[in-house]
C-alpha cells in the first residue's frame, strides 16, 4: 500500500493486533540478528551511502526491515498519536497494538513512506538517525499520500476551481463541502454503508453555519446532491476528477439477515430468456390443450390463453436494464392481431398438442 514500491513489508504484531504488542517487520527475520541488520543500516547512513546501497537491490529487503524498527516509533509518536488525538479516537493514540483497522491502514502507509524516503534520500553522512528521520516525516508522508491520490485518479492538491465556486454561489460551506468532496474520493477510507461520511460532514456544517439544530445527514445529503449537479456542469472534469476515484472505493457491503441470497449462475446473457419462454410457451400449451378437449374453440382459446400467459410480467429479463433489449414477448402478443399469423399459431400448437395425445385436439 501507500508509496511502497513492493520491496519493504508491512508490519505485523507477533500475536495479532488486539494483543497489542510491538510491532516487528517481516523482513528484519531476514538475519536471525535484527541488531547487525540495524548497525549496518546506521553505519551506511552515518557513511553517506545507505540510498546507494539501497538502490543497487540485493539487499534492500534487509535495509528495509533495519529501516522499519528505526522509523515506526518516530512515526507513530510524532504523527499518528497527534493525529488519532485530533480524530478523538483516544483508544488508538494509547499504542500501535490498539489502533482500529483504517487508523492501522494509515499508520502502515505513514510507515512504508517515511521508510521508502529513508532510503532513497539518505545520500549525505547522518549523524543522528532518528532525528533526521523526525525531520522529514512531513515531506516523506504529504509526498506520499499525494502520489497515493495520483494513482487513485484523484487530484493530488484538492483545491476549489474558481468555475465550481461560482457555480455555488461562492458560498462558504458549500464551497467547503465541494473540496471535502474532493479530498474524500481521493483516500481508500470508507463511510461504512454509505457512500459519504454524511455525519462527520454534518458536524463540520454546523461549525460552519452555527446551525446546530439543522444539521443532520438528511440535510447534507441533499447539499452533496447540489455540488455534485454544479460538478457535473462539466462532465469530463467530474468523471476524470470524482467519479472515477470513487469508484476505486471499496464498494459499501449491508449485513444481510435471513436466508443468504442465491448466487448468480454463469451462463449466456439470453440463456435466462430462453428458459422463460419455454416454461411460459408449456404452460400455454397446457391450458390450450385443458380447454380445447371441454370443447372450447380452438382459435379463440388459443388467442385468449397467449394473451393470458405471455401478456404479464417476464421474469426473464428482471436482471437486465429497461430497453436495453428487445422485448421477447412483443413479437408473440402482436401476432395475435394478425389472422394470418394467428391461424399459423393456432396450428402449430394444435399440431404439438397432437403430437402429446395423440389425434385428439379438434381444429
Amino acid at each position: 500500500m501507500g508509496a511502497s514500491s513492493g520491496q519493504t513489508r508491512r508490519l505485523e504484531s507477533r500475536s495479532g493486533n488486539a494483543g497489542g504488542r510491538l510491532y516487528v517487520s517481516r523482513a528484519a527475520r531476514v538475519r536471525p540478528d535484527a541488531r547487525r541488520g540495524a548497525e549496518r543500516l546506521r553505519r551506511l547512513a552515518a557513511e553517506g551511502t545507505l540510498a546507494e546501497e539501497a538502490a543497487r537491490g540485493w539487499d534492500r529487503l534487509e535495509l528495509s526491515g533495519a529501516a522499519y524498527e528505526v522509523v515506526w516509533p518516530i512515526v507513530f509518536s510524532r504523527m499518528t498519536r497527534r493525529f488519532e488525538q485530533m480524530r478523538g479516537h483516544a483508544a488508538c493514540a494509547a499504542g500501535v497494538g490498539n489502533l482500529a483497522d483504517e487508523c492501522l491502514d494509515r499508520f502502515h502507509d505513514d510507515v512504508e513512506a517515511v521508510v521508502e524516503d529513508l532510503l532513497a534520500h539518505a545520500r549525505r553522512p547522518i549523524q543522528n538517525l532518528e532525528a533526521w528521520v523526525a525531520a522529514r516525516l512531513g515531506a516523506a508522508t504529504v509526498d506520499a499520500h499525494r502520489r497515493r491520490r495520483g494513482q487513485r485518479g484523484a487530484l493530488q492538491r484538492p483545491r476549489l476551481p474558481g468555475w465550481l465556486a461560482d457555480e455555488l454561489g461562492r458560498d462558504p460551506w458549500l464551497t467547503t463541502l465541494a473540496t471535502n468532496i474532493l479530498v474524500w474520493v481521493g483516500v481508500a477510507d470508507t463511510a461504512g454503508t454509505e457512500v459519504w461520511p454524511l455525519d462527520s460532514w454534518a458536524q463540520e456544517r454546523a461549525r460552519c453555519v452555527g446551525d446546530w439544530t439543522g444539521s443532520d445527514p438528511a440535510v447534507v445529503t441533499r447539499e452533496v446532491g447540489q455540488v455534485l449537479r454544479a460538478m457535473r456542469t462539466r462532465p469530463d472534469w467530474y468523471e476524470s476528477f470524482v467519479e472515477r476515484p470513487l469508484g476505486t472505493k471499496q464498494a459499501p457491503v449491508a449485513a444481510v439477515y435471513g436466508e443468504p441470497a442465491a448466487p448468480l449462475v454463469l451462463g449466456e446473457p439470453d440463456g435466462d430468456v430462453d428458459t422463460e419462454l419455454v416454461r411460459l410457451a408449456g404452460h400455454a400449451v397446457r391450458l390450450i390443450d385443458r380447454c380445447v378437449g371441454q370443447g372450447e374453440d380452438a382459435k379463440a382459446t388459443v388467442a385468449e390463453v397467449i394473451r393470458h400467459v405471455f401478456g404479464g410480467l417476464f421474469a426473464g429479463g428482471l436482471d437486465r436494464a429497461p430497453h436495453a433489449a428487445p422485448d421477447p414477448l412483443g413479437g408473440v402478443t402482436g401476432a395475435l392481431a394478425d389472422r394470418g399469423r394467428l391461424d399459423g399459431i393456432v396450428t402449430t400448437v394444435l399440431s404439438i398438442i397432437a403430437e402429446r395425445n395423440g389425434p385428439t385436439a379438434r381444429p
